[in-house]
């Protein structure tokens, strides 16, 4: 991939050819500069593919677009008669514009997916995706393999089988494991300290290897079988179950073959087939788009090794103008940009680029991955079902939307706002007795809550046992003038709030008022809400600037929504406050020492017994530690004797 500067001081007249000067184009009408803009990129453009980036005059990016031919698809914007209204107005606010060129189209269309789930343009069909999907993990660093739900980076040596839609989904089949092939799910740790066998031996979940109870050959062949059961090979699986069945009734081991006729049926019931478990799917991604009033749904299906593995819904932000298979060739672009894709993807509409969109997929994969639209039997079915699951997904998300319009008009009646609230931040904080103090901001709008713009506040300064008060005017300082900052710099502005919220009554509304009038926020709506009498939900008060305290009808709607919002903040502040002490109760002195790491930290404390041991220790008892080095012990030394 190449980039290609982009020339400032001279712009292409499509009329005369003869050089302008951008400057005096920024003089003309709005669409004239930005139509100026595109023509003096379009000078310097080739024929080649590649990746073209519309910004704004705050460097932000307005469009990103993929082409076969830069030259000639970047002209199609210098025919303003020829474009919709919205491709009027991104071309009268573009300012500049980023060129990337690439060997294929197929490679041009990857980075365009990568680009735009990156930089989120104001005009292009955008995956809100930030959820990762959980694996299911065969740990292949130990003589028993364990079996676990694993998120995030694939470091630990092993086998890897998903993804699944959900935590749900994965610990389904953990138990399926468990129940099939008797694999351990317990730690490493928890391996090495057993005696005696777990719970999961005696109800026939595990064989037990850690006291025994089964050869590192034997238990490498269950291994085997449920790596062949994951892949899709449940007849091999089958009859090598029904054979060790048949072997142990001739030598008379009848519990034994009780155990696995037990185990042959559990096989059985976890393959049942159907439109959710089809038979003659094995590897595949079923995808379908459904579209209404202007928003659209994308309903996807995880199946491996002939199993569901779940399935999850998408809300791409979309417009109304755009088409359905517009959008699902938008989205499966975007959606395999981090994670592999399977040999096979069902969809639900013909699109126009399927083609490229799969020799972009192979590319990526590094193997032949194949885009169709079934149009008859079990394929079809099942490209059905996910149709279904998509229609009714988005019917339920769009009551969910109307109703939550209802509120915020509430809400911004209630509280005297101009428009219904976009953002509403709510505050609360969590300790005891000034231990792990913490406060929280959640924030909710019109989608409900978003758990993805949560922040967590660990209390800085040194604030007295219980003094709210202070620890609330630390978030709000903090949370204001990070604002304030990217404000200055050009933050999109959804990221203000329209109103916040507090948990409190009149001291912390004052408190949070002080702090809100020192940074000069004077534009937020704050609301401090107070439990009412013995803390009955219901009879909650509320504090303004506007009025004197009210309370509102114990049925009313709006007061059950401002509820919902103070619990969920509540929620939060006890669930991080927690977190924050038990991360607490297992620290350490040993932790500040540099160049102490948790494996040199757990052979002190396992030589030493602890770490006031640690402390006292001598330089040569020190150096006798297993694993400590001279070095290591001469830095442990000087930390704690100051030499």
């Amino acid at each position: 991939m190449t980039d290609i500067p982009i020339p400032s001081g001279r712009v292409a007249d499509p009329d005369s050819q003869p050089s302008v000067d951008p400057a005096s184009a920024l003089h003309a009408t709005p669409l004239r500069a930005g139509l100026a803009v595109i023509e003096g990129v379009l000078a310097t453009l080739p024929l080649s593919p590649g990746v073209y980036r519309m910004l704004d005059a705050k460097g932000e990016a307005l469009y990103v677009g993929k082409a076969r031919s830069l030259r000639k698809r970047v002209a199609n914007y210098t025919q303003i008669h020829r474009l919709e209204e919205r491709l009027r107005r991104m071309v009268m606010d573009t300012a500049s514009m980023e060129i990337v060129t690439t060997h294929t189209e197929a490679e041009a269309l990857l980075l365009e997916a990568n680009l735009i789930k990156r930089l989120k343009p104001r005009y292009n069909i955008v995956l809100r995706d930030d959820k990762s999907y959980p694996w299911l993990m065969l740990a292949e660093d130990h003589a028993f393999p364990q079996v676990s739900k694993h998120r995030g980076t694939q470091s630990r040596p092993g086998s890897y089988w998903g993804p699944f839609a959900s935590a749900w989904a994965v610990n389904q089949t953990v138990n399926a494991m468990q129940r099939l092939f008797l694999l351990r799910s317990c730690a490493d740790t928890v391996f090495a300290n057993r005696s005696r066998p777990c719970l999961l031996h005696q109800i026939k979940r595990c064989s037990a290897p850690c006291v025994g109870r089964i050869s590192a050959a034997d238990y490498a062949g269950l291994v085997a079988q449920a790596k062949n059961f994951l892949s899709g090979k449940v007849a091999t699986v089958q009859r090598e179950l029904s054979a060790e069945m048949e072997a142990a009734a001739e030598k008379l081991e009848f519990e034994r073959a009780a155990s696995l006729r037990d185990r042959i049926r559990a096989l059985t019931h976890v393959q049942g087939s159907g439109v959710i478990n089809p038979a003659s799917l094995t590897d595949a991604d079923v995808i379908a788009v459904w579209q209404t009033a202007g928003h659209a749904c994308v309903q996807v299906f995880f199946i491996r090794g002939g199993r569901n593995n779940g399935n999850r819904a998408h809300f791409p932000s979309t417009v109304k103008t755009d088409e359905a298979a517009d959008v699902l060739a938008a989205f499966i672009a975007q959606f395999y940009d981090d994670k592999p894709p399977p040999p096979l993807i069902l969809a639900n509409q013909d699109m126009a680029e399927a083609e490229l969109i799969a020799d972009a997929l192979s590319l990526k994969a590094g193997r032949r991955v194949e885009l169709a639209v079934p149009k008859r039997g079990e394929k079809r079915q099942v490209v059905e079902h996910a149709e279904t699951n998509a229609r009714e997904a988005l019917e339920r998300r769009l009551a969910e939307s109307a109703g939550q319009a209802r509120l915020l008009e509430g809400v911004a009646g209630l509280f005297g706002l101009a428009t219904p609230p976009e953002r509403i931040e709510t505050y609360d904080n969590s300790h005891i007795m000034g231990q792990a103090p913490y406060g929280v901001m959640v924030v909710a709008g019109p989608e409900g809550f978003r758990k993805s713009a949560y922040r967590k506040y660990g209390i800085r300064s040194a604030i007295a046992p219980g003094d709210d008060f202070g620890m609330m005017r630390e978030v709000l300082e903090r949370r204001f003038s990070r604002a304030l900052k990217d404000q200055q710099a050009g933050a999109p502005p959804a990221e203000w709030p329209d109103m916040v919220l507090i948990d409190g009554g009149a001291g912390q509304y004052s408190a949070a008022r002080a702090v809100l009038d020192e940074l000069g926020v004077t534009d937020v709506t704050l609301v401090a809400i107070a439990k009412g009498p013995d803390r009955d939900a219901g009879r909650e008060w509320f504090f303004t600037g506007d009025k004197p305290p009210f309370q509102l009808p114990p049925r009313d709607p709006v007061l059950y929504y401002l509820q919902r919002l103070r619990d969920e903040a509540h929620r939060f502040a006890i669930t991080t406050h927690r977190a924050g002490r038990s991360k607490a109760l297992v620290s350490s002195e040993l932790d500040e020492v540099p160049g102490i790491g948790a494996a040199r930290k757990r052979a002190l404390l396992n030589h030493f017994g602890s770490a006031r041991g640690v402390k006292q220790a001598g330089l040569e008892d020190l150096q006798a530690a297993p694993g400590i080095s001279k070095e290591t012990a001469r830095r442990v030394y000087g930390f704690f004797h100051g030499t």
